[in-house]
Formats: structure tokens, C-alpha cells, sequence
């Protein structure tokens, strides 16, 4: 699912400061002066009606059609809130967004003609309602988590691994997907869990070797040494329900390693991670396993797609890697 956007449209600064806190893509104004108002309470975008977005209340089907054919982004507003128009409309344009005034106007809005609206449009909005669309705009992705049997533990020296502090509290079993290939990941847990030596870093996810494949959004990966300040990557939980989050910091230190290799469906699975306590997978129930614990027959969660990767894409071509 593309990522869509939430724009609140207020001048009012209790709405406006609400919505930045939030998430906001952007905030709509009236007219300019409005604009340079709502620019002195954050640093966010700012769309001006009918300059930046062209606004159009779908009244009848010259409007519709007025509305699709908008060389800009356009913002429509139904008088009955019928869902008719906006199929019409978004089957022929991509930038459409569209007013609601409900939880559930949001949701059908976003998921019209199974792609939906670009974004949702509250205007002049009660707070709580800003915050409860927020959560339905904040992108999720599903995967479809796989069992692998560890059959390999084995000690490989030392070596450059990246530890990525994100801008987020993971909770217990939400972390990193990662592996040596891109065909196969095993989850990394965040550092949720104290123990006698080193306090929980829940934010945390100490990643391994610096050449693994990590997922970010949008179904692409990035090498573990391009983890930084400022981007963003995917998190996942036990039951395959992955969010963005962003980095704060990526330290690359050399630690010793260890290669866990596993299997599922007879094809092999393997990632380089630290040999530390601290390092934990995640079994099917959960419950998390510290890499130093680890023994063949044991099972923990991954993922497995087909390989190959172009510059983070994943491509069809014929690949073995090793």
C-alpha cells in the first residue's frame, strides 16, 4: 500500500499545532497571509487553495470531471458524501484528495477502488479527531513471516557491524529484518530486555554486519552501512505487522561475530550478527533468544522473497548468492 497523506485545513493555532504534532504531510490555508501565520508555529508545508491545490465541491458531473482533469493536485468535497464521484475521479487522477469528517469517511476514502485517495483532507477539525486519523494514515505493511530452523552457529571473528538507535519505542519482539541475502531475513528484536549487566535500550536494534540487507518502505532494502540520521526504516512485530520509523543514530564498530545460518523449505537462510547476549531473535510464540543461546533445531522468525536486488529494488533475473 502507497503511503497517504493527512493535511489538516485551519488557521486556528490549537488545530494547526495539533496536526504538526501528529504527522501531518502539510497544512492548507486560505490565502497567503494565512499561510506565513501558520509557517511561524513550525516548519512544515504549507499548500495554499487554489494556488498549490486546486479545490472544487463535487456537485454535479461537470464538476467530476472538472475535478479529473485538474492539471494540479485537486482537493474535492462532496455535498452527500457519495462514493461515486470520487471513484470517477481517482480512476483518471492520481493527486486527489478528498474532506471527510469521520474516522469512517477516512477509512472508505483511502480505500476506494482499492488504491484510494492520494490523502485525506480535515477542515477546521476537532482535535481527537486529528489524532485518531493520524493513526489510520501512519503506513503498515504485512508480511508473512516464516519458522527457520537454525542449523549453523558458528564464530566468524571480528568484524564491522551497525547498531541503529531509532527515533521510536519498539516494543518487546518488534525489530530489524536482516540477512546476508535479500531472499532471506532474520528478525533482529530490539534491545527491550534488561538484563544483570546493561539496561534495556528499547529504541535500539543492535543490526549486525554492515553488508546486510535491511527493508525500508516501499518493498526496497539498503545495505546496513547506509543506515543514518534521518532515514527511514521498517520495523515488524511477531505477527508480521511492520511500521516506518526513522533513525537517530547508526554506529559501525568492530565486535565479534557470529554467522547463524537456518533453513526453511530446504533453502538456506543466513545472517552475520554480534556475539553478544544482547542480540535476540524472536521465536514463533514471542518470546526472544539470545544468539549466544542459540542451538540447531531451534526455530525463530524471518522472512523469505525471491532474491535479487537492483540499487534496493527487487528485480526478476536469475541470481544465487552465497
Amino acid at each position: 500500500m502507497k503511503e497517504k497523506e493527512f493535511i489538516v485545513w485551519s488557521k486556528e493555532k490549537p488545530a494547526v499545532t495539533t496536526a504538526l504534532e501528529s504527522g501531518v504531510k502539510a497544512i492548507l490555508s486560505s490565502d497567503e497571509k494565512e499561510a506565513e501565520d501558520v509557517k511561524k508555529l513550525g516548519r512544515v508545508d504549507v499548500w495554499v487553495v487554489d494556488k498549490d491545490i486546486d479545490y472544487i465541491k463535487i456537485q454535479n458531473k461537470e464538476d467530476e470531471e472538472k475535478a479529473a482533469k485538474s492539471p494540479k493536485k485537486v482537493l474535492v468535497e462532496t455535498t452527500d458524501w457519495t462514493i461515486i464521484p470520487l471513484e470517477n475521479i481517482i480512476a483518471q487522477k492520481e493527486d486527489v484528495y478528498v474532506i471527510v469528517k469521520s474516522e469512517e469517511e477516512a477509512k472508505t476514502a483511502l480505500n476506494i477502488l482499492e488504491k484510494g485517495v492520494k490523502g485525506v483532507v480535515l477542515k477546521d477539525p476537532d482535535l481527537n479527531l486529528i489524532k485518531k486519523i493520524s493513526n489510520i494514515i501512519e503506513p503498515k505493511e504485512k508480511l508473512e513471516l516464516i519458522s527457520i530452523e537454525i542449523t549453523r552457529v558458528l564464530p566468524v571473528g571480528m568484524g564491522d557491524r551497525a547498531c541503529v538507535d531509532t527515533t521510536s519505542i519498539l516494543k518487546k519482539a518488534e525489530g530489524m529484518l536482516v540477512g546476508n541475502s535479500s531472499g532471506g531475513m532474520f528478525l533482529v528484536a530490539a534491545e527491550t530486555e534488561e538484563n544483570p549487566y546493561v539496561a534495556s535500550r528499547p529504541f535500539r536494534v543492535n543490526a549486525g554486519a554492515v553488508h546486510m540487507y535491511t527493508k525500508v518502505p516501499n518493498g526496497k532494502t539498503i545495505y546496513l552501512c547506509e543506515a543514518e540520521a534521518g532515514k527511514p526504516i521498517m520495523v515488524y512485530d511477531k505477527d508480521g505487522i511492520g511500521r516506518v520509523v526513522y533513525v537517530g543514530r547508526a554506529k559501525i564498530e568492530r565486535r565479534p561475530m557470529l554467522l547463524i545460518e537456518g533453513k526453511y523449505n530446504n533453502k538456506k537462510i543466513s545472517a552475520a550478527l554480534q556475539n553478544a547476549e544482547t542480540i535476540r531473535l524472536v521465536k514463533e510464540d514471542g518470546s526472544l533468544i539470545s544468539v549466544v543461546d542459540l542451538q540447531k533445531g531451534d526455530k525463530v522468525l524471518g522472512y523469505q522473497e525471491q532474491e535479487g536486488r537492483h540499487f534496493g529494488m527487487k528485480i526478476e533475473e536469475t541470481i544465487t548468492e552465497k
